[in-house]
């Protein structure tokens, strides 16, 4: 068995959890307010009614066309995760209404519907794209548009979903098209803050007399990496050297565990960065060091 089909086995349970926070979006909110919020359904209900050509022949039609688009122009396991999402969807909504038939909203406000259906299905979406995957639809247009115009995923959710929203004048009232392309700003938006969540990481900045002791702490037993920069204090002029390391915000409580432990005396900043690129091939760790589990 390759590498790849271990990896995306593997990941299987995510994307279904990922899907399954959309699905629960689509059901409680979506459908039972009737909310035309910038998606491939929503362009598809605006063509049935112009057409009549049938509802689900149309998704059938456009989202295959997105899936094999994504293939090609994304990558093909962009275009095969996405396949699999795609295609739990529709027996995830089947096991929901089964469970929990919906005859009316749940909030029974289209706004607050709006609210809830934006923040669960922005997580979703955060979390299928953190593995390399999406909903389908409307979030492959949103995958190419980021890929090839280096455009974030927020704001590419929030374009690609205010075209489809504008096509609903033809339809719908103007009261629904507002609604729905505040939705759509507004799920860009969501998104683009859990994708930053899910990227951030912590810059960390130690001086201490005991550097050494910190950076083989960082490179061997939290398996990042680190640099040493020489520096020269402004007060006394004297030579020490600073330690500067990215890291996730649990591997910086190790850190400060580990110093606190120690009793290293040390100055430390640290900010927030949400946006690396490159890869040197370090991880990190998932767990805590085994030097923290030990009593000293």
């Amino acid at each position: 068995m390759g590498e790849r089909v271990k990896t995306f086995i593997k990941e299987i349970p995510i994307l279904t959890f990922g899907m399954f926070i959309g699905a629960l979006a689509v059901h409680f909110f979506l459908i039972p307010s009737k909310l035309i919020v910038g998606s491939i359904t929503g362009l598809s209900i605006v063509i049935n009614l112009l057409t009549s050509i049938p509802l689900p022949v149309l998704i059938f039609i456009i989202n295959s066309f997105l899936l094999v688009l994504s293939y090609f122009l994304i990558g093909k396991e962009f275009g095969i995760k996405t396949v699999y999402s795609a295609l739990i969807l529709s027996p995830l909504l089947a096991i929901l209404e089964k469970l929990w038939p919906m005859s009316q909203s749940l909030m029974q406000d289209q706004w607050l519907d709006l609210i809830c259906f934006v923040l669960i299905l922005s997580f979703s979406q955060a979390i299928l794209f953190r593995r390399n995957a999406s909903t389908g639809g409307l979030d492959i247009i949103a995958k190419i548009v980021n890929k090839y115009f280096h455009v974030d995923l927020g704001s590419s959710v929030t374009i690609a979903g205010a075209i489809i929203c504008c096509t609903a004048i033809f339809v719908y009232d103007v009261r629904t098209v507002i609604i729905g392309l505040i939705g759509t700003y507004l799920n860009g938006l969501i998104l683009e803050h859990f994708m930053i969540g899910f990227n951030s990481r912590k810059r960390v900045c130690v001086i201490s007399n005991d550097y050494q002791l910190i950076r083989k702490f960082i490179i061997e037993d939290m398996k990042r990496g680190a640099t040493l920069y020489p520096i020269k204090g402004g007060l006394e002029a004297e030579g020490k050297y600073e330690i500067e390391s990215l890291m996730t915000r649990n591997e910086f409580s190790y850190l400060m565990e580990f110093i606190k432990k120690e009793q290293i005396d040390a100055f430390i900043t640290a900010g927030t960065v949400s946006e690396i690129y490159g890869n040197l091939g370090i991880k990190g760790i998932k767990s805590k060091p085994k030097v923290l589990l030990e009593n000293k």
